[in-house]
C-alpha cells in the first residue's frame, strides 16, 4: 500500500476528475459489505468534537477507522464556522481531509480532500439503497432541497432510472427556477419547480429530502402508497410518521443514536430499535429482504458512515496514484549518519 514517494496529498481539483458518481456508488455498496462481514474497526470514542462558540464559533470533528479488507486506515479532519447565522459546512473554505496511513506499519501514506468524495457518499450511500426498496420503474422524482445533497442525490439516482418528471423546491423561488432550468437542459426531461414542500412530495414515487433546516420539512400523509422518502438530513421526514412507514432503513442504528435529533426521536418514544426493518448492510448482504410490497411506504434515513469516507479517500489515492496525479509531500525520515 505505500510508496517510497513520500506522502500523496490529493487536492480538492483533482478529487473531481478521479472519482465518478458511479464509483461512489460502488464504493459505498462494498463498504456496506464489509459492515455485514464484521471487518471494519471503529474508532473509541466513535467521534471527536471540539466546539467553542463563544468569540469563535468554530467546530471540530474528528472520526476514524480501519478496514481490515482493503486494508486502510484513516482519520477524517472536518472544521467549519456557525454562528447561528453564517455556516460554512458545505464550503469549500471549511476544512475537510482525510490522513490514511498503512495500518501493517502506521506509516503516513496521502493527505486527501474529501470536500468531493465527502458531497457525493453523502448520496450515493443512501440512494445505492434504492436499488432494494424505490417502487419499480420509478417515474416522479421529488427533491426537497436543491443544494449538494439534493443534486448529488440526482445525479446518482439518474445512473439507476429513467424519470419522467422531476420536482423540485427550495427556500428561494430564484435558486429553485435555476436549478429547473439547468437540469431541465441536462436531462432532457421536465424538472418542474414548485412553491410548496408538499407540492413536491404528493404523488411522486421517490422524494430525497436534503435540505439545512433544523425544522420538520416533509410529513408523512404526504406520501403516496408505494413511494419512498430518503432522508439525508436531521427532520427531514416529521419523526411522529417514522412509525407509520411500514418499512424504515438506515445505515447504522448506532451511529443514528449519535445525533442529537435522532437519539431525540428515540427518547420520546416515537421511534425505536424494534420497529427498524433493517440497517442497508443487511439489504446488500441479502440478510433482510428489501421491497415485498408494491404497496409499501418505505424511509431510507441515513446519518454518514466514515467508513465509506475512509473507503473513498483510499480510492482516490490510489487512482491519483495510478494516473501520476497529486503533490507528493516529504516524509519523515531519520537524519542522515554523520
Amino acid at each position: 500500500m505505500t510508496s517510497t514517494g513520500g506522502v500523496l496529498f490529493v487536492p480538492y481539483q483533482e478529487t473531481l476528475g478521479l472519482l465518478g458518481v458511479e464509483d461512489a456508488l460502488r464504493v459505498c455498496e462494498d463498504v456496506y459489505a464489509m459492515h455485514a462481514r464484521g471487518s471494519i474497526v471503529w474508532a473509541s470514542p466513535a467521534s471527536f468534537k471540539l466546539d467553542v462558540a463563544e468569540g469563535f464559533n468554530n467546530h471540530w470533528h474528528v472520526k476514524a477507522a480501519l478496514l481490515k479488507e482493503i486494508p486502510t486506515t484513516g482519520v477524517r479532519l472536518y472544521n467549519y464556522y456557525d454562528d447561528g447565522t453564517r455556516n460554512t459546512i458545505g464550503e469549500l473554505g471549511c476544512t475537510r481531509y482525510i490522513v490514511l496511513s498503512d495500518p501493517h506499519s502506521g506509516e503516513p501514506v496521502a493527505i486527501v480532500d474529501e470536500h468531493w468524495s465527502y458531497a457525493i457518499r453523502s448520496a450515493a450511500a443512501a440512494t445505492l439503497a434504492c436499488k432494494w426498496l424505490a417502487p419499480r420503474s420509478p417515474k416522479v422524482l421529488g427533491l426537497v432541497g436543491v443544494g449538494t445533497m439534493g443534486t448529488n442525490s440526482l445525479r446518482c439516482l439518474c445512473t439507476m432510472y429513467n424519470f419522467a418528471e422531476i420536482r423540485c423546491t427550495s427556500r428561494r423561488p430564484e435558486t429553485r427556477a435555476a436549478f429547473a432550468r439547468k437540469w431541465s437542459q441536462a436531462l432532457a426531461i421536465p424538472v418542474v419547480p414548485k412553491e410548496t414542500v408538499e407540492d413536491v412530495v404528493r404523488g411522486a414515487d421517490i422524494v430525497v429530502g436534503g435540505t439545512t433546516s433544523g425544522e420538520i420539512v416533509s410529513r408523512e400523509f404526504w406520501l403516496k402508497p408505494g413511494s419512498t422518502f430518503i432522508s439525508l438530513a436531521r427532520r427531514e421526514l416529521d419523526p411522529a410518521g417514522w412509525s407509520k412507514m411500514d418499512k424504515v432503513v438506515i445505515d447504522s442504528w448506532d451511529f443514528n443514536m449519535l445525533q442529537r435529533e435522532f437519539k431525540r426521536t428515540v427518547e420520546a418514544g416515537m421511534f425505536s430499535r424494534e420497529k427498524l426493518y433493517a440497517e442497508i448492510h443487511e439489504l446488500v448482504s441479502g440478510a433482510k429482504k428489501g421491497r415485498e410490497r408494491d404497496d409499501e411506504r418505505i424511509l431510507i434515513h441515513t446519518t454518514g458512515l466514515v467508513s465509506q469516507d475512509v473507503a473513498l479517500a483510499h480510492f482516490l489515492y490510489r487512482r491519483a496514484l495510478d494516473k501520476g496525479l497529486g503533490l507528493w509531500l516529504p516524509r519523515s525520515l531519520p537524519p542522515s549518519p554523520a
